[in-house]
């Protein structure tokens, strides 16, 4: 029997994303799945909208890091999307770093990867390809949305927005959910206020 495609759109930076993606990692352990990880840019999708000014600020933060993680996937394939990006977010979000160009070349280094691409950083070519990025999941959930996103079954969906990560059977009992929800034709959404802030440690 195939394991059932599944397509995993990130941004490194996204903490939402970084839980959704050790829950993910979690369901490949209890579900035939087969996970290919995406990158999404949340610098592309804001890049017009009026957000507050401490966000436009972070979003400039992780623009340059956004710009070598495309790089490393262009040249070196999308094999490298999912070391890159664990080694990133180990380093953004559980350790807290701030200096992100530092973390860009340790992350680099840690996944074998020429320091090189850090010139990306300055790229600005490379804003295009970030567009086409976020273009990509705009066209599969529209731009109200951003990271995680993921596509199973010929569906897409934004979510879930989960903390702490699910594990074990728990994770595979809610992909069971996420997917039924996300092929039921004309639904939309399930929400609620958040009451807690990421849980990276469990």
């Amino acid at each position: 029997m195939t394991a059932e495609p599944v397509h995993f759109y990130f941004d490194p930076a996204c903490p939402w994303a970084w839980m959704a993606s050790r829950w993910i990692m979690e369901v490949e352990q209890v579900r035939d799945i087969d996970v290919t990880w995406r990158q999404m840019s949340l610098w592309a999708l804001n890049e017009d909208k009026d957000i507050p000014e401490e966000y436009r600020e972070f979003q400039e933060r992780i623009h340059p890091m956004s710009r070598v993680l495309a790089r490393a996937i262009a040249e070196h394939g999308d094999d490298v999307a999912k070391p890159l990006y664990d080694a990133l977010g180990e380093r953004i979000h559980h350790q807290e770093r701030k200096d992100l160009d530092a973390v860009t070349a340790e992350a680099l280094a840690e996944v074998g990867l020429p320091a090189e691409l850090m010139a990306a950083g300055d790229d600005a070519s490379l804003d295009e390809v970030l567009r086409e990025k976020k273009q990509r999941v705009t066209e599969l959930v529209g731009d109200e949305v951003g990271t995680p996103t993921i596509t199973v079954a010929g569906s897409s969906f934004f979510g879930p927005v989960v903390s702490p990560a699910p594990q074990g059977e728990a994770a595979g009992r809610l992909w069971d959910g996420c997917v039924l929800v996300a092929g039921t034709d004309g639904f939309f959404e399930l929400k609620r206020t958040r009451d807690r802030d990421p849980i990276f440690h469990v």
